[in-house]
């Protein structure tokens, strides 16, 4: 009987250094693995268990249509992977891909190298206007272009073909899929209006440490450097 294969949790950003210090690529699990027992200079890879395939409470029957799904300003480029380790990342990122059977929530697409589409997480977040609180209440797999889409604010500083791709999903029509934009930004400008703190307990719950985030002025200031960041030609 074959041993069972010591895993690890190899962000993206490191898979090339693991490959050089020897750890190897299982394309059916996709995940890195140790050939052999004993390599040290991969011990800093070394996984943890895996998290719940439910995480606490998490709300599944939130929506896995595709919409424009825009976060305030205070809360801009401030989501769950800028506030938790790679290594939590990875494992939070391989939990959310797997449960979804390796395909988009949303519109059913796989993962393509050839045309740079890739299978991501994206945040559902519940606005609590009451307390200003924006709570994470879900994590679900979406294909580079549905991401897109949800985050259409960024899409138009980039470039792209958005709201061809949002058309094309929601069988929508051009004037339907337009008036969605509006009406996504009219409610964006509200929020952006307030102050919002962030609960993310459904993480720290699981077990899955988060550093807090900067202050809603820190955020706001990061938030306006990074957009000067995108659009400077590249």
């Amino acid at each position: 009987m074959p041993a069972e294969r010591i895993w690890f949790d190899v962000p993206y950003a490191q898979k090339d250094e693991a490959k050089a210090r020897g750890a190897r690529w299982d394309p059916q699990a996709r995940r890195w693995y140790a050939p052999r027992p004993g390599i040290a200079a991969l011990d800093r890879w070394a996984a943890r268990p895996d998290v719940p395939d439910l995480l606490p409470g998490e709300d599944r029957s939130l929506d896995s249509e595709l919409f424009v799904d825009l976060v305030p300003t205070t809360c801009w480029f401030t989501n769950v992977r800028s506030c938790v380790s790679q290594q939590d990342w990875e494992r939070l990122r391989r939990m959310v891909v797997n449960w979804a059977g390796q395909v988009c929530e949303i519109c059913g697409a796989t993962a393509d190298r050839s045309v740079s589409r890739w299978l991501e997480v994206h945040e559902r977040w519940v606005f609590d206007e009451r307390s200003r609180t924006q709570i994470l209440r879900r994590l679900i797999c979406v294909c580079t272009p549905c991401h897109t889409v949800t985050h259409f604010g960024l899409a138009r500083v980039r470039g792209g073909q958005a709201l061809a791709h949002l058309i094309e999903v929601t069988g929508a029509s051009a004037e339907q899929a337009e008036r969605h934009v509006r009406h996504a930004f009219a409610v964006w400008e509200d929020r952006s209006r307030l102050v919002w703190e962030l609960d993310l307990s459904m993480l720290t719950d699981a077990g899955i440490t988060v550093q807090p985030p900067p202050d809603a002025l820190r955020r706001a200031q990061e938030a306006r450097a990074e957009l000067t960041r995108q659009r400077a030609p590249f």
